[in-house]
């Protein structure tokens, strides 16, 4: 008999949750870090997930926990280690204590993801020392992972080979200590050589290193009375930091050379009062002339980038002046140092034309050189270059220090060539990584007062105002050093064992048998990774083509098997929605014949909340359909936040960053068909058991609707088919419309357990929020719960004024609520009162307000209870647009595990009166 195993049951989900956010938040020092890739999950959920895939629950063993207290004693002993490894000591220096309690735990199997992407869940893996062998049809994909998972765990503990790292006298190069070391001793060879062919184009500005060039687009004016080359900026600033503004000034000179006999020259200043009002170029609207005062229509723009007539103007120069940075006019010779000659074979390739994602091809810029200057383009060249004869002397340092030649790293070789194609790997991907630094797309950014990159969301813009790094700077962004050390951080943190494998395949050809899956498959049409990762590709393809021959044997990225739905590229939404229906049905069938039977899949999936219900082709329903098409059963779903749940943003635009991890279980052969009627009765038999579990789990309200798609689906995906009234089986999509009504039914239902002046608060809310109506409706409705508007009004729950009654929000509570002495209180006072504490005074003041209600001698209220009405009030906030109470109750419920922390701190527990004193609000 299969073993239910732990992420079957339950998990610490709250700590899973708060650890994921507080990774996403940690803007340095994460393995992620070592190259650009989109939407990777946080490595702290991965490894969480993965534990709890690959351990039995406790049930699943009656011989050894036989009574119901042994499972709950040993599921809570297993949640506390879960809890220890997702914390960030643990996952960069693993502690022996904890590797040697979950050793025991895990099985001798192979994790394969067919989707491996970033890479974050073969990490996971090889941090908990278990076996991975994934794919991807990515080449990008496929070469970071070999970067991130199986070069440090091919040379665990290998001695450095260069003479450097050698003659050092170390002994210890325990973990991934000896190929970091290499890397950086290789990679500053390479600056090095770098540094002695490039310097004259890369000049100092009055004694100090120049950081950045700043640049702006040009085009000729359309009055044909003017065609000045206007200058298109989408800012005049430079710095905006507090004392140090500064500003570039344009102003319009005499130029003969010019046909219009003028031009633009620029100036720096401190003075805000020269900061020009006018001339912002935006690629909605355009711009307008300084000179002349025309409007420059977007139009225009592009016409003249297309037609090749869009040219580039020097506006600043910024300078590193040691205790901060220097902006200087441009110059002469800074101006000629960027006259370089175009290199003879620099990377090319064309950039796709989805305006969804790719705006440069609209002004010219269509192919992937078009997207450097040509200074970027010899820098970018030289090092690439450079990176061959690097890999060329490590190899002949490692075959000095008696290593045999052996077989390449792409054919799972370990010798000296192996070991030279990983340090190539590393240098490589340096540059790869720098070309994201160092393009004609980047931009200078005023705040942080430094250069950004291209690819710093999932698209590919048009920069107007261009920053141009200096790649030969010591420790700037947009530097070679800068990209070595974001490609050796995260390699110094792999302490990573156990036998990894990753390679090039079709997900519904990977080689997975017997394998545990777990999968973060592309989401729909979120993502155009092969074209963004395009981008990448031609460098390094041109860097590594001869190291990896079979990883690059396409031009640009492969795209005819990609499953994403590309609407773009197949013509239109509905046939892009069709073929990746189609495509995953053959992901899901290839699985449901290959893998492991003794353990469930694991798919992530990320959808925001407010298309996780949606008819038609929405992202959910054609992932889910393409599962119960091919006979897999939803067993369980866990919402993992990456977000904030309390962010204004998330909750009014239902864009919470959430994945929702689907647990999958193959269905049976003689699963039964049912009617519409059975399917319902057990679909809210179902989610009222559910719905509690996802509270007491600590699932936020934002989260609750798209959590009880996991036990909806569980009941839908266990029949064979659910026949609706003429005959047809039900639709996944026609079954989450269903989900959604009955979790409604059986929220509402959850309102008769709440005290009398809490039911009518809740029923008056969900008509009028906390506005006014009359009093003759209020009083009706109060005697049928069985209590009176005067109780309420008495009791701080509402006032009346003149015929209307209102209900009072959190921000007009009066000032003083004693939650100890009050002769009666209700979940609605408490709820209420709460809010307020929490967001006037704080956590600790609220816990300290729920404190008195537990102390109370009557018992007060349950305060779970409290917690549950806050997932009701959030419910009829979100579904009326009540943006601002929808934030307030969310974060109550979401803070609720701290604020029990307090309160049930019996230290200063109160014994007479507690009253919390607030500030009268109007």
């Amino acid at each position: 008999m299969t073993k239910r195993k732990l992420i079957e049951v339950a998990l610490p989900l709250e700590i899973i949750n708060r650890a994921s956010l507080a990774e996403k938040n940690r803007k340095v020092g994460k393995p992620q870090n070592l190259h650009k890739w989109w939407s990777r999950k946080p490595i702290t959920a991965a490894r969480a997930m993965l534990l709890a895939q690959l351990i039995d629950d406790p049930s699943s063993h009656p011989d050894r926990f036989p009574t119901e207290d042994a499972v709950r004693a040993e599921r809570e002993r297993l949640h506390r280690l879960i809890a220890r490894a997702v914390e960030w000591d643990e996952i960069t220096k693993p502690s022996s204590a904890l590797m040697s309690a979950l050793r025991p735990l895990l099985p001798d199997v192979t994790v394969t993801d067919p989707f491996v992407g970033g890479g974050s869940i073969p990490l996971a893996a090889a941090q908990l020392g278990v076996n991975s062998s994934s794919s991807d049809l990515n080449p990008v994909a496929v070469l970071l992972t070999k970067a991130l998972v199986e070069a440090p765990s091919r040379f665990h503990n290998r001695k450095p080979v260069h003479p450097d790292n050698i003659n050092a006298q170390l002994t210890d190069w325990e973990g991934s200590r000896g190929l970091v070391a290499d890397v950086e001793a290789y990679g500053r060879w390479m600056h090095s050589q770098a540094a002695t062919q490039l310097r004259p184009h890369y000049p100092d500005i009055d004694g100090f290193p120049t950081l950045a060039w700043v640049w702006a687009r040009t085009v000729a004016c359309p009055n044909p009375a003017c065609r000045i080359d206007i200058p298109l900026v989408s800012k005049w600033w430079l710095a905006k930091k507090k004392g140090k503004e500064t500003i570039i000034v344009p102003r319009i000179i005499t130029d003969q050379s010019h046909p219009s006999g003028l031009r633009f020259a620029f100036s720096t200043s401190r003075d805000m009062n020269e900061l020009p009002t006018s001339g912002i170029m935006s690629g909605r609207t355009g711009t307008d002339c300084l000179s002349c005062g025309s409007s420059v229509p977007v139009s225009h723009v592009r016409e003249e980038g297309m037609a090749g007539r869009m040219g580039t103007a020097l506006t600043a120069v910024v300078g590193d002046g040691g205790a901060g940075r220097k902006y200087y006019a441009p110059s002469d010779a800074h101006v000629s140092s960027a006259n370089v000659p175009r290199p003879e074979t620099p990377v090319s390739g064309e950039i796709s034309s989805n305006p969804r994602w790719f705006s440069p091809p609209l002004y010219g810029l269509t192919d992937f050189s078009n997207l450097f200057t040509n200074r970027q383009l010899t820098a970018l060249t030289t090092l690439s270059d450079l990176v061959a004869e690097a890999r060329e002397i490590a190899l002949k340092h490692a075959l000095n220090t008696g290593s045999e030649l052996g077989e390449p790293l792409e054919h799972g070789g370990s010798g000296a060539e192996a070991y030279a194609d990983a340090i190539g790997l590393y240098l490589a991907l340096s540059v790869s990584r720098l070309s994201n630094w160092s393009n004609n797309q980047c931009s200078w950014e005023a705040n942080g007062e430094v250069s950004q990159q291209m690819y710093s969301g999932q698209a590919m813009g048009m920069a107007w105002d261009i920053s141009e790094a200096n790649v030969l700077g010591e420790k700037n962004s947009g530097s070679f050093l800068a990209s070595l050390k974001s490609i050796v951080d995260p390699l110094r943190m792999a302490h990573l064992q156990g036998d990894h494998h990753v390679l090039q395949c079709d997900a519904r050809k990977a080689p997975l048998a017997n394998h545990v899956v777990a999968t973060d498959p592309p989401y729909f049409d979120n993502i155009d990774y092969s074209d963004l990762s395009d981008f990448f590709y031609v460098w390094q393809r041109r860097i590594l083509g001869q190291v990896f021959p079979d990883l690059f044997r396409t031009m640009l990225v492969p795209k005819g098997e990609e499953l994403v739905a590309n609407a773009h590229r197949s013509g239109g939404k509905d046939t892009a929605a069709s073929e990746f229906l189609a495509g995953f049905a053959e992901v899901f069938d290839h699985l449901r014949e290959s893998v492991s039977p003794e353990f469930p899949i694991v798919v992530y999936y990320a959808s925001k909340q407010a298309e996780s219900l949606g008819g038609g082709n929405s992202r959910w329903s054609t992932i889910l359909q393409a599962m119960v098409d091919t006979n897999w059963q939803v067993v369980r779903t866990w919402p993992i936040r990456t977000e904030n749940a309390s962010r204004r943003v998330a909750i009014g635009n239902n864009s919470m960053s959430t994945s929702t991890v689907l647990v999958l279980r193959p269905r049976p052969a003689d699963a039964p068909r049912v009617s519409l009627s059975t399917f319902l009765d057990d679909l809210r038999a179902s989610l009222r058991s559910a719905l509690d579990e996802l509270e007491e789990g600590g699932v936020a309200p934002v989260d609750l609707q798209q959590a009880a798609i996991g036990p909806g689906m569980a009941v839908f995906s266990q029949y064979g088919a659910v026949i609706e009234a003429d005959g047809s089986p039900m639709t996944v999509s026609a079954a989450l419309i269903r989900i959604n009504e009955a979790l409604d039914e059986v929220v509402n239902e959850q309102e008769g357990d709440f005290d009398p002046p809490t039911r009518f608060a809740i029923q008056w809310y969900r008509y009028r929020g906390y506005a006014a109506g009359p009093f003759g409706d209020a009083d009706d409705m109060a005697r049928g719960r069985n209590t009176s508007v005067g109780a309420m009004e008495r009791e701080g729950i509402l006032v009346t004024r003149a015929g209307k009654i209102e209900l009072i929000s959190p921000i007009k509570l009066p000032g003083k609520y004693d939650s100890v002495g009050n002769p009666h209180i209700s979940h609605w006072e408490v709820l209420h009162h709460s809010i307020k504490a929490l967001e006037i005074d704080g956590i600790a003041a609220a816990g300290d307000l729920l404190r008195g209600v537990i102390s109370r001698a009557d018992g007060g209220v349950d305060v779970d209870m409290v917690k549950e009405l806050g997932h009701v009030l959030f419910r009829i906030a979100e579904a009326n647009g009540w943006t601002k109470d929808a934030l307030s109750f969310n974060t109550l419920v979401t803070s609720w595990p701290e604020l029990l922390e307090i309160a049930h701190d019996s230290k200063n527990m109160p014994t007479a009166q507690g009253s919390f004193d607030f500030e009268d609000d109007e």
